[in-house]
């Protein structure tokens, strides 16, 4: 199963995919796209169009993408639901189902440690999908959430197996 993850972002949003197996999970590819200019709706259709590319070209099974979180500046988490939402419509194309995660909980699956700075996940990511050479911590971090993702999937599989 191909499990795409989103970084969204309204300057940079990362995405991700991982080929998902019972015994594990393969890189496949992973990019930032760049947005650009100052008018917002249209960065939004940038985000829209460059992950309807994305599921165009790798045509994932599954979208897993990072919960919004709210800190001092409402402004700033407004403009990150937006992106969201433009990335989650553009998976909804081709009604891919999504998937929703905690920052908090995406480096605890990956880092071991629910506080991990960015470069931790990184480095881990790295390690975990055998990446060698430098990566875009944007591209990093979604394909963090695509392994977090892959680890509840898996544990859920495992739960409704046991219960039957």
């Amino acid at each position: 199963m191909k499990i795409l993850g989103i970084d969204p972002g309204s300057r940079l949003t990362g995405y991700g995919i991982i080929d998902f197996f019972p015994s594990g999970y393969r890189y496949v590819t992973s990019g930032t796209l760049k947005i650009t200019g100052d008018n917002f709706p249209q960065k939004l259709k940038q985000i829209f169009d460059g992950i309807l590319q994305v599921t165009n070209e790798y045509q994932p099974e599954q979208m897993a993408i990072e919960q919004v979180f709210m800190s001092k500046n409402a402004d700033s988490a407004l403009k990150l639901g937006q992106a969201r939402g433009a990335a989650i419509c553009a998976v909804q194309m081709h009604d891919i189902p999504v998937f929703e995660y905690a920052a908090r909980q995406v480096k605890q699956t990956v880092v071991g440690k629910g506080g991990a700075d960015k470069t931790q996940v990184q480095q881990m990511v790295k390690i975990l999908l055998n990446i060698q050479g430098n990566m875009q911590i944007d591209a990093s971090d979604a394909l963090g959430i695509a392994i977090c993702h892959a680890h509840f999937y898996q544990t859920q599989q495992r739960l409704q197996l046991s219960k039957r």
